[in-house]
This record gives C-alpha cells, sequence and structure tokens, in this order.
C-alpha cells in the first residue's frame, strides 16, 4: 500500500512539475512559442493549465490507484507547489530582497495561521472549475435558447498577474489563483444576473437580503417587483423590460443603453461603475 502511495505521488508530481517547466519553457521560444503562451493565459485555452494542475489529478489519482490514488494525487499537487514556489524564490533572488505580501501577512496574523488559511482556500478549486464548466457548457444553450446575452469569456476568465513586477514565488502562485478565481466567478454572477431577472424578478421579503444581493442583482432594487406585489406586477416587469429586447439581458446591462433610441455598443462594465 506505502510503495503504491509513493509510486503514484511520484509519478504525479514529476508530469504536473513538467507541466509548469513547459509553461515557462513556451514563451522563450520565440514569436510563436509567445504567442502560445498569450493564448494559454486566456480562456477557452487557459481552461486546459487550469485542469491539468488543478482537476485532472483527482481524476487520474483515484482512477489508478482508489483511495490511495487520490491520496497520492492530494500530496502531488501540494508538493508541487511547494517544490515550484522554492524553484521559482531561487530563481529570482533579487525579488526575493524586496517586499513580500507574504511576509506582511505572516507579521499581521502569523506565520501557521496565514498559511493554513490560505491552503484552506486551496480546498474550493474544484468548487471553482465546476463554475467554469457550467460556463462553457450550460450557459451558452441557454443564451441559444431564450437569447440572453453571450460573453467573450476571455475577458473575464485570464491571467496576467506573473506580468507583475517582482511577483515570485508563494506570492506568485497564490495571486495566479485568485486571479483566475475572481474572473471566473465574476463571470458566472454576470451570467446568473441575466438567468434571475429573466426567470424570476421579484424582489425578496428580507430587506436585509436585498441590500446584500444588490451589489451583484442590481436589479433587485432597480426593476424586479415587489416583494408585497402581485404577479401582474411581474408580468408587467417582463413585458416592458424584454418584449422589445435582443438580447433579453439584466436592466442593467450596457447593451440596453441607447442614445435617442439608438442602441449603444459599449463593453460590459463593472456592476455599480
Amino acid at each position: 500500500m506505502m510503495v503504491q502511495f509513493l509510486l503514484l505521488t511520484g509519478w504525479m508530481l514529476s508530469v504536473l512539475m513538467l507541466g509548469a517547466g513547459l509553461l515557462h519553457l513556451i514563451p522563450k521560444l520565440g514569436s510563436v512559442g509567445r504567442r502560445i503562451s498569450d493564448a494559454l493565459c486566456r480562456a477557452p485555452w487557459l481552461d486546459l493549465p487550469i485542469t491539468f494542475f488543478t482537476v485532472a489529478p483527482l481524476f487520474v489519482g483515484p482512477i489508478l490507484g482508489g483511495w490511495i490514488g487520490l491520496a497520492a494525487a492530494i500530496v502531488a499537487q501540494v508538493s508541487t507547489v511547494l517544490l515550484w514556489t522554492l524553484l521559482h524564490e531561487l530563481a529570482h533572488p533579487a525579488a526575493m530582497k524586496q517586499p513580500r505580501i507574504f511576509q506582511f501577512s505572516n507579521q499581521l496574523v502569523g506565520r501557521w495561521r496565514n498559511h493554513a488559511a490560505v491552503w484552506l482556500t486551496a480546498i474550493v478549486t474544484p468548487a471553482f472549475w465546476i463554475v467554469r464548466l457550467a460556463e462553457v457548457f450550460i450557459y451558452p444553450p441557454i443564451t441559444w435558447l431564450i437569447d440572453l446575452p453571450k460573453y467573450n469569456n476571455a475577458d473575464w476568465v485570464n491571467v496576467s498577474r506573473h506580468k507583475f513586477s517582482g511577483l515570485v514565488g508563494h506570492d506568485l502562485i497564490w495571486c495566479l489563483y485568485c486571479d483566475w478565481m475572481t474572473g471566473v466567478w465574476s463571470l458566472g454572477s454576470e451570467m446568473l444576473r441575466n438567468v434571475e431577472s429573466f426567470w424570476c424578478p421579484i424582489r425578496f421579503r428580507s430587506d436585509k437580503k436585498c441590500a446584500n444581493c444588490s451589489t451583484d442583482f442590481p436589479d433587485i432594487h432597480d426593476g424586479w417587483a415587489p416583494a408585497d406585489g402581485t404577479m401582474a406586477d411581474v408580468t408587467a416587469t417582463l413585458e416592458s423590460m424584454y418584449t422589445d429586447q435582443h438580447p433579453r439581458a439584466w436592466f442593467g446591462h450596457p447593451v440596453r443603453i441607447t442614445v435617442k433610441g439608438t442602441p449603444v455598443q459599449e463593453p460590459v462594465a463593472a456592476v455599480g461603475k
């Protein structure tokens, strides 16, 4: 059992580290390599390395070794992060002498508390991957069926913090995670705004919930029917907002902006901006 665990861990660690090395090598292969590298930093191609590093081992491990394989996959993933962090920091000694995010956080809350907390965030990585899966495979058919707005996923799902000067090692790997995660979550929220306003534009009974959710769902205060209203109010809202609207976007979507009745083609801005 232990031999199987060690063999699987070693094999997956080697594969993951080779994958990381390949990502470092590609942009050094001339203009073609740089174009490939840039493509891998944006959806849809970004989904490939994300899946390779975060989710694929969790499938491959159990397939090869059951529960032992799953444990080996997790250990290999954690070991990959730690080993890559060490090597990347050794490769950038000058940056190591500069101010670091994790050093400040360690001083603020304590080294072990900070590291324990940041690793806890890694547990939900598969959840973000599932959200991304829904964005790729579930939302597009909905847009075709009921004419909700389509989105260029790359405008949200991309990573660029590796280009920030002095960001290396521990700080870099976790900032890249946040870079990806924030984009995935924001795109999902944008899609949900369309879904919620189209199918159920009714305010919640709880004023506190309305206030809390209005940051992500501005239509709560800008168009949804009142919680003490009637179904006639709801259908009237739907008729006024969707009868002649294409695509059928949430009420505050930029596609609804017009100048003297003419739609204005503007990129989607952040909610509240």
